[in-house]
């Protein structure tokens, strides 16, 4: 990819997403992590249903 269509792609990306980071204890998040594999749900899904709830979509 040509480094003016990269720039380009990621100007529209950043214009298109936010990123949301947290820091969670080690333990806590590692058992998540697990629960999640067990479910084989993505954390970026997990997150966007709990945000669709809570804005009631």
């Amino acid at each position: 990819m040509p480094q003016r269509d990269r720039a380009q792609y990621f100007r529209n990306r950043r214009s298109k997403f936010k990123a949301f980071a947290v820091e969670v204890e080690k333990d806590k998040m590692e058992r998540f992590e697990e629960k999640l594999k067990e479910k084989n749900v993505s954390k970026v899904k997990w997150l966007n249903e709990k945000i669709d709830e809570e804005l009631g979509e």
